[in-house]
C-alpha cells in the first residue's frame, strides 16, 4: 500500500509550526527585540499583553524603527542611540491575524497572502499561544515534500 500523499490541502499548521515561541512585551525596548532576533536567529516575535497575543514584531519592523547610524562610532549621535529605547508598542502591528493548529497549510499560505503578513501566531480556541508559522516554514515544507512532475 503506497504512503499517503502529503499536500498543502491536507497538511496541518501543527505539523510545521515552531513552539515554544519567542515573545516580547509591549513595554520592552527595541534594543531587547533586536537582541532577541540576533541571539536566536529568528525573524518574528509574538507580542503579548498580559499573556494574551497582541501582535507580531519582525526584525524588519525593528530595522525600520532604529536609526541606521546606531553602532557606528563615527556617525552615531545621542538621538540615534535613543531609537533603541523606543518601546515595542510603538512599532507593533495593531491588526492581529492568527491561525489555528488544525487549519491546513494552504489556508495558512492564503491568509498570509491576503493579509500581507509573513507569519501567523498559532492559537487555540481560547486564544492561547501555541506556536508560530512563518512563510519560511511553508517554503521549507514545500521544498521537502514537493512531488516533481515527470518531464515529457
Amino acid at each position: 500500500m503506497p504512503a499517503p500523499t502529503l499536500s498543502l490541502e491536507t497538511g496541518q499548521v501543527r505539523e510545521i509550526m515552531s513552539s515554544p515561541v519567542h515573545t516580547l512585551r509591549l513595554d520592552d525596548y527595541l534594543s531587547t527585540a533586536q537582541h532577541l532576533f540576533e541571539k536566536n536567529h529568528i525573524h518574528h516575535a509574538v507580542v503579548l499583553e498580559e499573556r494574551k497575543v497582541f501582535g507580531v514584531v519582525s526584525d524588519r519592523d525593528v530595522l525600520r524603527a532604529v536609526s541606521p547610524f546606531v553602532g557606528n562610532q563615527m556617525m552615531e549621535r545621542e538621538q540615534d542611540a535613543k531609537t533603541l529605547r523606543k518601546r515595542v508598542h510603538q512599532i507593533v502591528s495593531r491588526s492581529l491575524v492568527t491561525i489555528r493548529p488544525e487549519d491546513t497549510l494552504i489556508s495558512a499560505a492564503r491568509k498570509m497572502r491576503t493579509e500581507h503578513v509573513s507569519s501567523l501566531p498559532v492559537v487555540d480556541d481560547t486564544g492561547a499561544l501555541l506556536g508560530i508559522v512563518t512563510s519560511r516554514d511553508l517554503i521549507r515544507w514545500i521544498a521537502r515534500h514537493a512531488v516533481s512532475e515527470p518531464r515529457t
